[in-house]
């Protein structure tokens, strides 16, 4: 079948392994279903998976991909629910120490078909395309998560989005904005100013700059580069929740006087559950929201897609039609 996949790693040239092609098709496991993928999108993971972290050389060839949107056997229109628990785990499977995610230990979604346990189903809602649905299943639902779970934000308050542009900013911009936040946003790029403007924020600036007042919360993903920003961007007891580290995860200062002093609130956070999901999935079709995607391109030509994204040369959601 048609597959994209990682047959070799490099940190310097990630796109050197980068494989797009047929493949033989896995197995289906026991309790597991195979879905026949509709649309598929992609994430950094997927590059970080080329440069050899969280995903060892042992387990290559591996599919890449953990968003997907397709049809279940029973011709069901569903999303693909990308956390899988390690045997007998009970409850919240993000507090799982042994889950993965597709594309790092099972293989993932970038391909005509992909295998996962029948309880990873998530059906669709009529209101979404495919192109739609196969944007929420990781960057939107670590976006949602964030804001609505472990920010615990409401409507009124005002959130700070470092780094717009990426697929989790522009969610958490979208989000946020439907949910009745007053959203503030920055980037490097006017370009993507322009655009955080377009999806719902009230105000954008450069990275780095002064604000006119204090957030209550600030949705975190690039790191060492805003970190010192983020934390002096808070109201006193305010929260900093952080879902990655795209500028690396070493700052120059940690800035822990302030943390402690302002007795403010940092909390991790990854991906959600399956339940997030289908609410995600519901607020997302009752809303009329329609996510942010950059470009939508035939699986045959993912290569292009891994490019962009390793120039930076995005703006919302890359998304493969198979």
């Amino acid at each position: 079948m048609l597959a994209v996949a990682a047959v070799t790693q490099s940190t310097d040239d990630p796109l050197s392994g980068l494989h797009v092609g047929d493949i033989d098709e896995p197995p289906v496991p026991e309790d597991w279903v195979s879905i026949d993928v509709v649309t598929c999108a992609l994430n950094h993971h997927d590059l970080w998976s080329l440069k050899g972290v969280g995903l060892p050389g042992d387990r290559l060839p591996m599919i890449l991909g953990c968003d997907a949107a397709g049809q279940a056997p029973d011709g069901a229109e569903v999303l693909v629910y990308p956390v899988i628990s390690s045997p007998g785990f009970q409850g919240d499977v993000t507090n799982d120490p042994r889950r993965s995610l597709l594309s790092e230990v099972y293989p993932g979604t970038l391909a005509e078909r992909v295998r996962v346990p029948a309880g990873n189903l998530v059906p669709k809602p009529e209101g979404l395309s495919w192109e739609q649905a196969a944007c929420l299943p990781t960057a939107w639902l670590t976006a949602y998560r964030m804001l609505f779970t472990n920010a615990a934000v409401h409507p009124g308050d005002t959130v700070l989005v470092q780094g717009a542009g990426g697929g989790v900013a522009t969610a958490a911009i979208q989000l946020a904005a439907a949910a009745g936040l007053r959203v503030w946003a920055t980037s490097r790029d006017a370009a993507k100013r322009d655009l955080a403007k377009d999806l719902g924020a009230t105000e954008t600036f450069e990275s780095g700059a002064r604000l006119p007042d204090r957030v209550d919360a600030v949705m975190e993903t690039v790191g060492a580069a805003t970190w010192s920003h983020s934390v002096n961007s808070l109201r006193p007891g305010g929260t900093i929740v952080i879902s990655g580290a795209t500028s690396g995860d070493a700052p120059a200062k940690a800035e822990l006087t302030k943390i402690f002093f302002k007795q403010l609130r940092v909390i991790g956070s990854t991906m959600g559950t399956r339940d997030e999901l289908a609410r995600l999935a519901r607020f997302v079709a009752d809303k009329g929201i329609e996510p942010q995607i950059d470009s939508v391109l035939p699986l045959a030509q993912a290569r292009t897609g891994f490019e962009r994204m390793a120039a930076g040369d995005v703006g919302g959601k890359i998304v493969f039609r198979v």
